[in-house]
């Protein structure tokens, strides 16, 4: 089943610029072969729901590695 999500991440509790987490989840957005969209508020992304589920996955996993709190929409 193809789907669009649209997510967004953010650490909290890591200052006031946080573009090197959300240039991590880039990172793992680009490297998974999906369309994607960026935004100034977040990610779209086109594809199997499957797919699209495990590039959010581990988008959240990397961030949890040294983020405590985490919002994600």
């Amino acid at each position: 089943m193809s789907v669009l999500l649209e997510f967004s991440m953010t650490p909290l509790g890591k200052g006031e610029s946080v573009s090197p987490y959300v240039a991590r989840s880039l990172e793992i957005v680009e490297s998974s072969g999906l369309d994607y969209r960026l935004h100034a508020m977040g990610t779209i992304l086109e594809g199997e729901w499957d797919e699209v589920f495990d590039v959010v996955r581990r988008c959240y996993e990397a961030m949890a590695a040294d983020c405590n709190r985490i919002t994600c929409s």
